[in-house]
C-alpha cells in the first residue's frame, strides 16, 4: 500500500532521512538507509525489508505502482520535481528515485548453516572501511551464490547508502550476520567443519589452484590497505594468495573476492 504526498521542501520530519543521507554515523544509530537509483528502490519493494517512505518525481510513482501496491506497509511517497530535490540534497541524482529501508534483524550464523544447501560458501570480511569495496563485495557475494556475508566488528556496515547504492540493490538478497568477535566465529565454524581460508597475497602456504573450495568453506578477506590481521591469519585454516605477474602484490579487495569465489563456484561444478 502506499499514498503520495507532495512536498515543496524537505522540511518535514518525515524527511529527515533524505536531508542527512550523508550523516552515516547517525543512520547507523537508527538501523536506516537510503536506496538510490531505479533498480535498487525496486529491489528494495520486492525484498522483505521494511520500507518507510519513498522520494521521487512524480513520474516514477506509476513505474513502482504495482511494487508499491503490494507492500504490507502503508508507504508515504513524497512527490517534488527532480531538480527541487537535487538543490535540496546537494548533488546530481541521475534518476531522482531514493527511498528509506529499514535494517534487517540480526540473523543468527547458525540458523542459516542449518538450512543452507551444502557444501557451505560463506564470506567474511575484516577491517573494510569503504562504503563502495563493500558494496561491490556485495554484489559478487549475491552473483556466486554466497549463503551468509559474515561482518567483522571492525568493519563498516553493508547498510550504508554508498554500500546498497553499489550492491546494486544485491544486498537485499543476502544474509547478513555480524558478529560480536570475529575471531570466535572462524573457531566456531572450523568446530562445524567449515574450512576457514585467509585471502594472503604474501602467503607462501598455498596459491589459489591449489586450494580447495569444494567442501564447507569461509573466504576470509581483509582491510583494503593492510590486509588480514595476524590474529585472524591464525584463527584460520589456510593462507592463500593469488598469484600476479608484473610485480602487482595485491588486487582490489572487491577484485579478490570476485577471483576467490570464481574459483570456489569452478571447484564445485558451477562454472
Amino acid at each position: 500500500m502506499f499514498h503520495v504526498r507532495h512536498v515543496d521542501s524537505l522540511n518535514l520530519p518525515e524527511l529527515a532521512p533524505y536531508r542527512t543521507m550523508r550523516r552515516h554515523h547517525d543512520h547507523v544509530q537508527q538501523r536506516i538507509f537510503v536506496a538510490e537509483g531505479e533498480k535498487v528502490v525496486r529491489r528494495l519493494l520486492e525484498s522483505d525489508f521494511t520500507v518507510v517512505s519513498a522520494l521521487m518525481p512524480e513520474k516514477w510513482v506509476g513505474e513502482l505502482e504495482l511494487l508499491l501496491k503490494a507492500r504490507p506497509e502503508d508507504i508515504p511517497v513524497f512527490i517534488a520535481p527532480k531538480e527541487q530535490l537535487e538543490q535540496i540534497i546537494g548533488f546530481s541524482m541521475y534518476q531522482g528515485v531514493m527511498a528509506v529501508g529499514r535494517f534487517p534483524k540480526p540473523i543468527p550464523l547458525e540458523g542459516i548453516l542449518d538450512t543452507a544447501v551444502r557444501p557451505h560458501l560463506l564470506l567474511a570480511l575484516e577491517g573494510l572501511t569503504s562504503a563502495e569495496n563493500l558494496g561491490v563485495i556485495v554484489r559478487n557475494a549475491a552473483a556466486f551464490g554466497v549463503h551468509a556475508l559474515i561482518v567483522g566488528e571492525t568493519c563498516s556496515t553493508p547498510y550504508l547508502r554508498r554500500a546498497v547504492r553499489n550492491s546494486m540493490g544485491t544486498i537485499f538478497k543476502l544474509p547478513v550476520v555480524q558478529p560480536p568477535v570475529l575471531i570466535e566465529t572462524l573457531r566456531q565454524l572450523r568446530q562445524r567443519g567449515v574450512r576457514c581460508i585467509a585471502a594472503d597475497g604474501h602467503s607462501r602456504q598455498a596459491t589459489l589452484a591449489r586450494c580447495d573450495l569444494a567442501g564447507d568453506s569461509c573466504i576470509v578477506l581483509g582491510s583494503e590497505g593492510y590486509g588480514l590481521s595476524p590474529s585472524v591469519l591464525e584463527a584460520c585454516d589456510q593462507n592463500v594468495a593469488i598469484p600476479m605477474a608484473n610485480e602487482v602484490d595485491s588486487l582490489n579487495v572487491g577484485n579478490a573476492a570476485a577471483v576467490f569465489l570464481y574459483e570456489a563456484n569452478r571447484q564445485r561444478g558451477r562454472m
